[in-house]
C-alpha cells in the first residue's frame, strides 16, 4: 500500500513504502518508510498490527488460574509468562522469593534454563542462522532451517536438538512441552524423580558441547564480518536487566540494573516491585504496541534495551565457567566498553544458551529438585508483581485482586515491548543505509527484516495475534507513479507486479 503525504514538517511530497507483515518474527507486524523526492527516508517506523488483550481478558478471573491462562499468550515463551504470573501471585499469598522453598526454587530455575536454551536455539537455528550463514541478501529458497540443514547438515541437527534437548527439560518438570503447569502460588506442584533427573543427564555434556559449538560458530561469523556486523542496524542505548546482588547474570531473580550508553550504571540493585515508581509507558496513535522509558531520564532520551545484549552490557560476571571465559572474550571484542552492535544480540544469544546447559548440569546433581518441600503460604495481599529475565528480555506481570481472589487489574510490560523503540531506530538505520537510491527488491526488504530478527521481538506477546497477513512493499514516485511492487505469499514465493 502507498500514500501521498505532505505535512508542516516535511512539505515536499512523501513516498511511503510498507513492508508488511515482517516474517521469520514470532507474530506480524509492518514496517513503514517515508521517503522525500530524492529517495531519502525521512521517516521509519515498526507497526505492530495486531491487538492485545490479555490485561483485560484475564480481569475476572480467580488469581490461582494465572500461571496456566497468561503463558497462552505465546508458544514459543510460555514458560517466561507462566513463571512471571507465578512470582506475582506467590506474593498474593504472602510469600517472597527469599519465602519460596528451596526445592520449588531450584526446580523453577531448572525449568527457567530449559525455557530459555530452547527459545534461543529456535530463533538462532532457526529463523537467523539463514541469514548469517548464507548471506541478507541471499536467495529466498535459502531462508529456512531446511535449507540450513541441507547446506550445514551438522549445525542444523545441533540447533534442532538442542531446542528439542530444551524442551524435554521443560516437559520433564512441568508436565508438557508447551503450556504445561508445575509453578502454583507458593511453589510447584511436583518435584523430578530419579528416573526423570537421570533421563535429562544422560545427554547433558553433549548438549554443553554443542552450545559452545554454536558460541564458536557465531564468534566465527561476525568477525569474519568486520566492520560491516559491527555497524549494522547499530544504535547506542541504555541497557535495563535483572542482575544478582555480586553483580553477576540472573534470568530468575534480581534487582534491576540500568547502565547508560557509556556504560555508567544510573540505577542498580532497584526492588523490581517498585518498578512503576522508575519506568513509564507512551501511547502512540500508530502501533498497538507501547513505548516504555525511563521516568528520570524522559520520553525522548530514556528509551533502552532489553535481552541477551542487555544483560551482557550488564553484568559483572556469569557464575558458570563456560559461558564467563565467552563473556569475557564478547566484552573484550568492544574493547572493554559496552557492546551497542545489533547483530552482536546473536552473539549475547547463544553465550546465554551455553550458561543455561551449564546450569542445567548443575541443577541435575543437585539433590533439592528431588525435594517434597515445595509449598508455602503466608499472609494474603491484595498485589503482587513478578519479574524474570525471559529470552527477550525484562517481563513485568502486575496483578491486583479484591477480597474474593478476583483479579481486578492487570499490567503486562514484555520484553519486545521495551525494545520497540530500538527496533524502530535500527529499521530507521538500516533503510536510510540500503534503501536511499535504490532499486527495490526482495533482497533489500530482507536488509530491514533483519535488523528486526535480531532482537528476536514476539509480537503476539506483545500484543496477541489475530491473523496473518501476506507481505507487500511499495514505492511510489513523487509524481504518484508506482515504481514497483512486490508481494510475499505465504508459501514464501515473491510476485513483482
Amino acid at each position: 500500500m502507498y500514500e501521498h503525504l505532505e505535512t508542516a514538517e516535511n512539505p515536499g511530497t512523501l513516498k511511503r513504502v510498507v513492508v508488511d507483515p515482517v516474517s521469520r518474527v514470532e507474530g506480524h507486524g509492518k514496517v513503514t518508510l517515508l521517503l522525500d523526492e530524492n529517495n531519502k527516508v525521512q521517516q521509519a517506523r515498526l507497526h505492530i498490527v495486531e491487538f492485545r488483550g490479555f490485561e483485560r481478558f484475564i480481569q475476572g478471573r480467580p488469581y490461582w488460574e494465572l500461571p496456566v491462562l497468561v503463558q497462552r499468550l505465546c508458544g514459543i515463551c510460555p514458560v517466561s509468562h507462566h513463571l512471571a504470573a507465578a512470582k506475582a501471585i506467590d506474593q498474593l499469598v504472602g510469600v517472597d522469593p527469599e519465602n519460596l522453598p528451596v526445592s520449588a526454587d531450584k526446580l523453577r530455575r531448572l525449568l527457567h534454563f530449559g525455557q530459555v536454551l530452547q527459545s534461543h536455539a529456535l530463533h538462532f537455528f532457526h529463523l537467523s542462522s539463514p541469514d548469517l550463514l548464507f548471506g541478507f541478501e541471499s536467495d529466498i529458497s535459502k531462508r529456512s532451517i531446511i535449507a540450513v540443514l541441507g547446506a550445514y547438515p551438522d549445525i542444523g541437527v545441533q540447533g534442532v536438538k538442542l531446542r528439542k534437548y530444551g524442551q524435554e527439560v521443560i516437559r520433564m518438570v512441568s508436565g508438557k512441552r508447551i503450556h504445561g503447569t508445575g509453578a502454583i502460588a507458593g511453589g510447584m506442584n511436583k518435584s523430578l524423580n530419579k528416573a526423570e533427573r537421570d533421563y535429562l543427564l544422560e545427554d547433558i555434556d553433549q548438549i554443553i558441547a554443542w552450545a559452545k559449538g554454536s558460541v564458536d560458530l557465531v564468534k566465527k561469523v561476525h568477525c569474519a564480518n568486520l566492520p560491516y556486523y559491527d555497524e549494522f542496524a547499530t544504535i547506542r542505548s541504555s541497557y535495563l536487566g535483572l542482575i544478582k546482588p555480586d553483580g553477576a547474570l540472573e534470568l530468575y531473580h534480581g534487582g534491576i540494573r540500568v547502565k547508560d550508553v557509556d556504560g555508567k550504571t544510573i540505577m542498580d540493585q532497584v526492588d523490581y516491585c517498585q518498578y512503576n515508581a522508575y519506568i513509564r509507558e507512551e501511547v502512540r496513535s500508530w502501533t498497538y504496541m507501547k513505548f516504555p522509558y525511563l521516568l528520570a531520564l524522559g520520553k525522548e532520551e530514556g528509551w533502552y534495551r532489553v535481552g541477551p545484549l542487555a544483560r551482557l552490557n550488564n553484568c559483572d560476571s556469569i557464575n558458570t565457567p563456560l559461558a564467563e571465559i565467552e563473556r569475557v572474550a564478547f566484552r573484550e571484542h568492544g574493547g572493554g566498553a559496552m557492546v551497542h552492535s545489533t547483530l552482536a544480540f546473536h552473539w549475547a544469544r547463544l553465550i546465554e544458551l551455553l550458561h543455561c546447559a551449564e546450569g542445567i548440569k548443575e541443577l541435575l546433581h543437585d539433590a533439592d529438585i528431588m525435594g517434597h518441600d515445595l509449598v508455602a503460604q503466608g499472609e494474603k495481599r491484595y498485589e503482587g508483581i513478578g519479574v524474570i529475565e525471559a529470552p527477550r528480555g525484562t517481563l513485568f506481570h502486575h496483578y491486583q485482586v479484591d477480597e474474593n481472589d478476583i483479579v481486578t487489574k492487570a499490567n503486562l510490560i514484555v520484553s519486545t515491548t521495551s525494545n520497540n523503540m530500538a527496533m524502530n531506530e535500527s529499521v530507521r538505520q538500516v533503510a536510510a543505509e540500503y534503501l536511499s537510491g535504490q532499486e527495490l527488491t526482495e533482497p533489500l526488504l530482507n536488509n530491514l527484516e533483519v535488523a528486526i530478527r535480531a532482537y528476536d521481538p514476539c509480537l503476539s506477546c506483545a500484543t496477541h495475534a489475530v491473523g496473518k497477513m501476506p507481505l507487500q512493499l511499495e514505492l511510489v514516485g513523487a509524481d504518484g507513479k508506482l515504481l514497483d511492487k512486490l508481494i510475499k505469499h505465504a508459501d514464501g514465493q515473491i510476485e513483482r507486479v
